[in-house]
């Protein structure tokens, strides 16, 4: 039997045998001899996505933003913090993918000339997602908004404790939600149930959804005009931080999550 990758049997001495084509790309003018294709053919990839697969650009994959619900309302209202000068705080989940998701937004706003705050809840003592209690506090603390990034999608009690002391919260998740959604300025999740185009991105991690956001609040301030004396950030930058949390958090690497990691393992690579 011809050997998989030079071996001929596992461990436990059974052996390795290629799964076969599928139907549609067994014919004569059809014959990919080397193993990415063969691997890409043999778990489902059509032939018409093969190249977009081996070579993924976020050009290819990337969605308009304005697909998924309260994106503009909340790039609007970012952006009018942005102008403004106002006081914002990334509240980040504990985990990579909430980390990372943090870590960008804190990025792309002081590059857009505001002092945000970072605020990542103990993982023992505050438990998962945001607590009315840190809202409560991180209101009365000066915060003139609150983004909370891979938690929040399900935190009914602590977002309504925030909206009766006067804080603005948008969530950015990627969880599954109920059919109610909590109360919050915009809550922006490929997997609201409401979704239409955008549940065709649910296999987005957080900091997939909170780069999109990113890139939506951008395009906005350019047609503000905000650009005009001064750079514009580079949200490809960024993509190193996409990479590492999409994988952290075991994502699919499929579509815009493919993207994703390839164009930011580059920027990873560029890294001093």
């Amino acid at each position: 039997m011809t050997p998989v990758l030079n071996v001929h049997s596992s461990i436990l001495g059974q052996a390795w045998r290629w799964r076969g084509l599928a139907a549609d790309t067994r014919d004569p003018g059809f014959a990919p001899d080397d193993l990415v294709t063969q691997l890409l053919l043999t778990r489902g990839c059509p032939r018409e996505e093969l190249e977009a697969h081996r070579n993924p650009s976020i050009r290819a994959f990337m969605p308009d933003p304005s697909i998924f619900r309260d994106m503009d309302r909340a790039a609007e209202r970012l952006a009018d913090a942005v102008t403004r000068g106002e006081r914002v705080t990334v509240f980040g989940d504990y985990d990579v993918d909430g980390a990372t998701s943090a870590a960008l937004l804190i990025r792309l706003l002081r590059d857009l000339g505001l002092d945000p705050q970072a605020y990542i809840p103990d993982r023992l003592m505050e438990g998962y997602g945001p607590s009315g209690e840190a809202l409560v506090r991180l209101k009365r603390a000066g915060a003139d908004l609150i983004i909370t990034v891979d938690c929040g999608a399900m935190a009914y009690d602590a977002l309504a404790e925030a909206k009766a002391v006067g804080a603005e919260v948008i969530v950015v998740d990627h969880h599954k939600c109920a059919s109610e959604l909590p109360v919050a300025l915009a809550l922006v999740n490929p997997n609201r149930l409401d979704e239409d185009e955008g549940r065709a991105h649910g296999h987005l991690a957080a900091v997939g959804v909170a780069w999109l956001l990113g890139a939506a609040l951008v395009r906005l301030l350019r047609g503000r005009g905000f650009f005009a004396t001064r750079a514009e950030p580079r949200l490809l930058d960024l993509l190193d931080l996409v990479a590492l949390g999409t994988v952290a958090d075991v994502a699919s690497l499929k579509g815009l999550n493919r993207a994703f990691v390839a164009q930011g393992l580059k920027v990873m690579a560029q890294r001093r």
